[in-house]
């Protein structure tokens, strides 16, 4: 039984720092110079900004929620927020157990997060972006201004083209994917290594084997050729996430006035900034060939002239280009949106999948029941690396494979319940005061979140919580038929909340979900896992403020199925 989720004892707080961005942020702090230093401008900084906050809202209405965690009265905000970085999954567990259904403040070194049950889901659902806005909140975490991203306050290109191009051509796109991911299968895996007859086990860092593929997905999709295959956009958009994450975590631990003299300071800022150099070159040429392109493509579709496959490409570059406007179609800023896209398109995809291996091999008794409802569809469809090929390929659509997952599905579903990417979503920030239906009155500025992880784990959302159960949402949908299109992954709803919930849900999810489908269906048709170290068992996640982390450090052993 996973502890962490254990509701009878709380969470210990995590012993190990083996991802890069705690590794990153904890050097930093060991290895500084002068860290007598570094604490006191931090405590200063920290002192004159309540000072000001202090004077300038006085009259204005503040919050009346009572704030969890003070040790003692006398223990400062200050000590609270710390505690906070690395010590939230505790705070947010005593919180949710001994305050039930009931409203609380988390103090975080930048932000009050307003911490509401999940009664009032629907409500907040319900009020227009205008006054509660996911973008508003997610944006305010990058830190714009200073990573070179400020069109993410004014406008929503990169949104508009996963929910009106993506979307829409889903399957036409994941059939592109799969190409992409059967020429990035030759190269990420160890197949020089694997012998033939399944007897060798191979040592493989998972997670970093299924990010290199997620990232050539995407790229096919985002950019397509030959962008997709370039070496430097694929490193970008793995450390570009990164990069902006540690350099935004490291800011927001001073007051913006302090900004100015802190962000020259940051290493992973001065990447952010490198990698938005190095995209521009590479995107531009992409936009110098959709320019040149324009005509040729017109012709084409009056049957003139015949294009290429390269030429003939459609991208979600070229949408975005075609329905943009004004600076949205400047290299600068579409270069710099391209690298957004990643931020969610491959970092949580690849620790979804590695979180769905580690619980196969913590529960090895599923392998069986996974593995022969995909050796099932191969035998009539044929193998899952041949999907998105069509029927010159010597395969089906996509679609055709990932539709008849639904074991698979309902061990994704179960997977993300246990280990949501946050703990605390979907969240909100207060553009203008709100009021709520029952008096609770939310300020201008204030961050709105629920307890998503204590939800999902929580007895009287799911029938034993604690058990690792990957049929659970499988039988929902076999109860009857009129429940066979519900209880699917990436679908929104009150007690699945991984994805967000209402009108802010991810645009993206759906061409996650078949991307993780894709990726993990070939795994188990072509190979068996374990843990490296048997003994140490699953690898932890942890947390730095309400982000979760897979263990980067985390290795398996592979070896090819002997049929």
């Amino acid at each position: 039984m996973n502890t962490l989720h254990n509701r009878s004892s709380p969470p210990e707080p995590p012993n190990s720092y083996a991802n890069p961005f705690y590794l990153t942020i904890k050097d930093g702090i060991e290895h500084l110079n002068y860290p007598k230093t570094f604490a006191l401008i931090l405590i200063t900084s920290w002192l004159l900004s309540n000072t000001a906050k202090w004077l300038t809202n006085g009259k204005r209405k503040k919050l009346t929620i009572p704030t969890w965690g003070y040790r003692s009265w006398f223990e400062p905000t200050l000590l609270l927020q710390a505690r906070f970085v690395m010590g939230a999954r505790q705070l947010v567990h005593e919180a949710y157990t001994k305050m039930p259904n009931m409203p609380f403040v988390l103090k975080r070194y930048d932000a009050d997060f307003l911490i509401l049950p999940i009664r009032y889901l629907d409500e907040l659902r319900l009020i227009p972006l205008s006054k509660l806005s996911n973008k508003g909140a997610n944006v305010a975490n990058l830190v714009p201004e200073y990573h070179g991203i400020t069109f993410l306050l004014t406008n929503n290109l990169h949104v508009e083209v996963l929910r009106k191009k993506l979307t829409p051509e889903l399957w036409k796109f994941i059939d592109s994917a799969s190409s992409e991911l059967s020429h990035g299968w030759d190269m990420s895996l160890p197949h020089a290594q694997l012998s033939a007859n399944g007897n060798d086990w191979v040592k493989i860092d998972f997670e970093r084997t299924v990010r290199d593929l997620v990232a050539r997905m995407t790229a096919k999709v985002f950019l397509g050729d030959p962008a997709c295959r370039d070496e430097t956009w694929l490193g970008i958009s793995v450390d570009f996430s990164i990069d902006l994450f540690t350099a935004s975590f490291t800011m927001k631990m001073f007051p913006p006035w302090m900004y100015p003299l802190i962000a020259p300071l940051i290493p992973a800022r001065r990447r952010v900034l490198k990698q938005l150099k190095a995209a521009r070159k590479i995107v531009g040429e992409q936009m110098r060939k959709h320019a040149s392109l324009k005509e040729k493509r017109a012709q084409a579709n009056r049957g003139e002239v015949a294009l290429t496959e390269e030429e003939a490409q459609d991208t979600l570059l070229d949408w975005m280009l075609d329905h943009g406007k004004g600076d949205e179609v400047r290299v600068e800023e579409m270069s710099a949106r391209q690298c957004v896209l990643t931020l969610a398109s491959i970092h949580t995809t690849a620790s979804q999948a590695a979180n769905m291996i580690f619980d196969l091999c913590e529960h090895p008794q599923w392998w069986g029941v996974l593995q022969e409802e995909v050796d099932g569809i191969a035998k009539e469809l044929g193998p899952p690396g041949l999907a998105g090929r069509g029927k010159d390929g010597g395969g089906v659509s996509v679609k055709e494979w990932c539709v008849r997952l639904e074991k698979l599905d309902s061990f994704f579903q179960e997977t993300q319940r246990r280990e949501p990417p946050i703990m605390l979503g979907p969240q909100r920030l207060a553009q203008q005061d709100v009021t709520l239906k029952d008096g609770t009155y939310i300020p201008r500025g204030t961050r709105v979140a629920f307890p998503m992880l204590e939800h999902q784990m929580d007895p009287q959302t799911y029938e034993n919580p604690n058990e690792y159960d990957p049929m659970r949402f499988y039988r929902k949908r076999h109860e009857s038929p009129d429940q066979m299109h519900l209880h699917m992954a990436g679908q929104t709803h009150p007690n699945v909340l991984g994805f967000g919930y209402g009108n802010q849900a991810c645009p993206g999810r759906q061409f996650a979900v078949a991307e993780i489908k894709l990726i993990m269906a070939r795994m188990l048709y072509e190979f068996e896992f374990k843990f490296a170290d048997e003994k140490k068992g699953r690898p932890k996640t942890t947390y730095i403020n309400e982000m979760a982390m897979t263990d980067w450090n985390a290795r398996l052993l592979m070896r090819k199925r002997v049929r």
